[in-house]
């Protein structure tokens, strides 16, 4: 997209990947009415079971079937690759991470016992048969081994059946570079969209009847390599509120609003009893909360501008947003 989004300069790739290591990889399905996916975050560590990441997750709308965030937010740390599929995989998936960890942990030496897999989902039956869960370990063993730091966006894996502001929704990334005390940091962010009221959109730049309420879901992942401890990523993460209401989202009822962070910054060393940290002051904390809003606003943007247009399982037309825009005159993408 050519528009531009808030004030500070996005990364190199403009991509959640613009935080060094972070990699992204997809596994589309495409069979018989079976129109779905799974999208694999990885954190840039070798064994995130063996090189915990500090987390944190918030839940704005608790209208959705996440796993493992009771552990994040209990410990603050991030222990496996972070999944996204749809609702009803999310077991399979959740199943298929534990395979991927034990068999990594065993290649390392590593007694594995117990493991906290993150799995996030919105619902795509608009689209897909989602009752038939096509979705399995195959599947997620695929995205991750394909993983990289250049990937697709719109209708593609976790993203491939989803609907946002009743037009397709998808796959989306974003980036912003945050210069603080002479030092550059990162922050990038992707969304699963799959939420919105067509007539709130963006103070109703879409025809209404789209979608008559804000319902679905969105999952927000966010990366950064800014220092932060688990509370202070917390607080970032409530401003990822702030991208999704610039779009006109007021978080209905029927919608699942879920945001899981992680900063690259400091892993949790073993073997010592005490931790050293570097943290940002909280003084300069406006610095990430405006890259958060950001990078959500222009992150949702880009999984419909990405997205081409689709047909519902009931025969009904969704359109793209690229396509609806290229018709308005007064408008320039």
């Amino acid at each position: 997209m050519n528009m531009s989004i808030g004030k500070l300069r996005h990364g190199e790739k403009n991509l959640i990947s613009d935080v060094p290591g972070v990699r992204v990889g997809h596994t589309t399905i495409d069979q018989g009415n079976c129109h779905t996916g799974v999208t694999v975050v990885l954190p840039p560590r070798h064994n995130p079971f063996t090189e915990k990441l500090t987390a944190a997750s918030c839940v704005f709308n608790g209208f959705g079937k996440t796993l493992g965030l009771v552990q994040v937010d209990e410990l603050g740390t991030l222990e496996t690759p972070i999944a996204l599929t749809n609702t009803l995989n999310v077991g399979k998936v959740h199943d298929a991470m534990v395979s991927y960890m034990a068999d990594l942990c065993r290649a390392d030496g590593v007694t594995l016992t117990s493991v906290n897999p993150v799995v996030c989902e919105c619902n795509d039956s608009r689209i897909s048969d989602i009752i038939k869960r096509p979705v399995g370990e195959a599947e997620v063993l695929s995205a991750i081994a394909t993983a990289s730091e250049d990937f697709a966006q719109g209708a593609v894996g976790a993203g491939r059946g989803t609907v946002c502001y009743g037009m397709k929704g998808g796959i989306g990334s974003s980036s912003r570079l945050m210069n603080i005390d002479g030092k550059v940091f990162t922050m990038g962010v992707l969304v699963q969209s799959n939420y919105g009221a067509s007539a709130d959109f963006r103070d109703a730049l879409l025809p209404p009847g789209l979608a008559e309420s804000d319902q679905g879901s969105i999952i927000l992942i966010l990366a950064t390599d800014l220092p932060l401890s688990a509370r202070q990523l917390k607080r970032v993460l409530r401003r990822t509120s702030v991208g999704m209401a610039r779009l006109g989202s007021y978080i209905g009822h029927g919608s699942g609003e879920i945001a899981v962070g992680f900063t690259t910054a400091r892993p949790e060393p073993a073997g010592s009893g005490f931790l050293t940290q570097t943290l940002l002051r909280e003084e300069y904390m406006n610095i990430p909360f405006r890259a958060a809003g950001e990078c959500v606003e222009e992150a949702i943007l880009q999984s419909m501008w990405h997205a081409e247009p689709d047909t519902a399982l009931d025969g009904s037309r969704i359109p793209s947003l690229k396509e609806y825009l290229n018709t308005r005159k007064d408008i320039k993408p």
